[in-house]
């Protein structure tokens, strides 16, 4: 009996010390704490300092709120870009309560807070992205650029001069990679210093706006996947190009020596045939003047040997031509 009249004692004892210091003259700003006293409703003095602290009970109300660092995990927003390309955006934020009293004043919870804090992110996060490009927002720098342009450099490697300049030329890189300005980590301070305009009247420091996830929209998606495929083509078709002109080059080549190999050898044989032919008309002409007659006779017989075996009929003998055949002298 004894024993439940102690545990009955120390349990009065224990709900009487919680009153004590609950609704008692004093209250505690632990570690890490900031506290708000109100007094019907009226603030009457805020608390910065860890310590223990006096009040009037029953009519003093403490707030307290934390001193560290808290965050805020953005929703996802759909968020058009400067060329009207719609990306998904999700942001996360930290912030801190720099003035407690502002605070109360003006949400006097945290969900409250996180709330309105959470639309403002939302807008300013809207307003700067929808005023750039999307490769200043996915990028924060142009280090893509020189890689690619290193890529294009070792496969150009083997083709030097005029021919490195062409390929440069139809792959057109400068339009397929914008250089970057600003960058994303630019565009995250302006986020937050959009966002500080409104937050600083709410007894709220913002700290940093970052996003935490990128993506593209589904059409954007499907949008990126087809300019990617029309970069390769084109370079394919770049190569393509090059490579049927230096067909044609080439061919063009061959067909200009040819030409001049047949047009030297045309040359070659009719200067040949042309001392052939005065060689022989001196021959006959030396034959000629020995023996005149003889000549003439052997002339007509090869000519007789050519034209006899093409006639069918022959309905007249009595010409010059058949002397020799059907001739008196024969």
């Amino acid at each position: 009996m004894n024993k439940n009249k102690i545990i009955l004692r120390s349990f009065f004892a224990f709900v009487a010390l919680i009153i004590v210091i609950s609704a008692g003259p004093v209250y505690i700003v632990n570690e890490g704490e900031q506290a708000v006293v109100t007094r019907f409703g009226e603030i009457v003095e805020s608390r910065t300092e860890t310590g223990l602290y006096v009040k009037i009970p029953f009519l003093d109300v403490v707030k307290t709120y934390p001193t560290k660092i808290l965050s805020l995990e953005g929703d996802q927003a759909r968020i058009p870009t400067k060329e009207n390309q719609f990306i998904i955006v999700d942001t996360t934020s930290r912030w801190r309560i720099s003035d407690p009293v502002l605070f109360y004043q003006s949400f006097k919870t945290l969900d409250a807070a996180y709330n309105k804090l959470s639309d403002i992110i939302d807008s300013s996060t809207r307003t700067i992205i929808t005023k750039n490009r999307l490769s200043e927002i996915v990028r924060s720098s142009n280090i893509i650029n020189s890689k690619k342009k290193k890529s294009e450099n070792t496969q150009l490697a083997g083709i030097e001069g005029e021919d490195s300049a062409e390929i440069e030329a139809l792959v057109n890189v400068n339009t397929s990679n914008e250089n970057v300005t600003k960058g994303r980590s630019a565009l995250c301070q302006e986020m937050a210093d959009e966002a500080r305009k409104m937050v600083g009247e709410y007894g709220i420091q913002l700290i940093d706006i970052v996003p935490r996830q990128i993506k593209y929209s589904d059409e954007l998606t499907e949008s990126v996947y087809n300019r990617m495929i029309k970069e390769r083509n084109q370079v394919a078709q770049a190569y393509r190009s090059l490579g049927e002109g230096k067909k044609a080059e080439w061919l063009g080549k061959l067909e200009n020596e040819k030409r001049t190999i047949e047009s030297e050898a045309y040359k070659i044989s009719e200067e040949t045939k042309g001392k052939a032919d005065a060689e022989a008309a001196a021959i006959y002409t030396k034959a000629y003047s020995q023996d005149a007659k003889f000549y003439e006779f052997w002339k007509s017989l090869e000519s007789y040997k050519k034209s006899m075996g093409n006639f069918d009929a022959t309905y007249s003998t009595n010409m010059d031509y058949f002397k020799y055949l059907y001739g008196k002298d024969r």
